[in-house]
């Protein structure tokens, strides 16, 4: 990293010289989100400039919304919502189970809202989305195509919700779903209940049913959630029965690409979660 931090020669106050070069190196992705910045001492020296004004560049920076400064910790290249959130994600172990929980917390307070405001315009298009997944199960079936369709239906009700933060939020969790297994709608059975249950959940949009919206929700997210657990426990145990258990047992960890279960468009995030025998 130190290599990027060359001496500024260039003529100029030198504050201003040190914004550029600092965003130079951001727009060039020689500096990525959440990348933390050498110490000021060691920046400053590296970049031949005083202590005073690097100090200055980066309240500018940070006024800017470049940089963002962590009293105790230094300072870091800021991150947009969503990536910082998927990035804190990626660093925990989670369980499917706590993924689907957060999921069902979270679309059920987005079902709930979305039925206090749906339009009919609005159901409308939810309904056009149902209506290309059931000319999508044309055998042979194309799942990661339904998935994604699956994936824009639930999407496009955490927008009806109208809360900015929560859209941000779902889609990190389904991301993190999305990139770990191909859909659950392959599971037999499984697709023609997640029609019922869409149905249902329309039904209650049409009807300005709150409490009736978040519930069909639940448990349209439950069942996906058994689904996806089965499809883990099944994939272990063809692991345990065709290969060596190394130390630790099998794990369910997330790869790039791949539509999600029931609602997770493809992803290159990273993350990894461990399957677990809880419900």
């Amino acid at each position: 990293m130190d290599a990027i931090w060359t001496p500024i020669k260039e003529a100029g106050n030198l504050t201003d010289r040190i914004v550029v070069r600092i965003e130079e190196l951001i727009t060039n992705d020689q500096l990525s989100e959440g990348e933390r910045l050498p110490a000021e001492r060691d920046m400053a020296r590296m970049l031949g400039v005083s202590r005073p004004a690097l100090r200055e560049a980066v309240k500018t920076l940070e006024a800017r919304g470049r940089l963002v400064v962590r009293h105790g910790q230094g300072v870091f290249v800021r991150q947009d919502a969503p990536s910082a959130m998927r990035s804190r994600l990626a660093n925990l172990e989670l369980t499917l189970s706590e993924l689907f929980a957060m999921r069902e917390v979270l679309e059920g307070a987005a079902a709930g809202w979305a039925a206090e405001s749906a339009t009919e315009s609005e159901i409308g298009e939810l309904e056009d989305i149902l209506h290309s997944m059931d000319a999508a199960r044309v055998e042979p079936i194309d799942f990661s195509h339904v998935g994604r369709l699956d994936a824009e239906f639930h999407l496009r009700i955490v927008e009806m919700a109208r809360n900015r933060f929560l859209s941000q939020m779902v889609g990190v969790l389904q991301e993190m779903l999305a990139a770990g297994m191909e859909t659950t709608l392959a599971v037999p059975g499984r697709l023609g209940q997640s029609r019922h249950d869409h149905d249902a959940l329309i039904d209650a949009l049409r009807r300005h049913d709150a409490e009736a919206a978040r519930e069909a929700a639940h448990r349209h997210i439950a069942g996906s959630r058994r689904a996806a657990l089965e499809r883990v426990r099944q994939g272990s145990d063809q692991l345990a029965t065709n290969a060596p258990t190394g130390p630790g047992g099998p794990q369910w960890r997330t790869a790039n690409g791949g539509a999600g279960p029931e609602g997770g468009p493809a992803t290159n995030g990273r993350s990894r979660a461990r399957s677990s025998k809880r419900t």
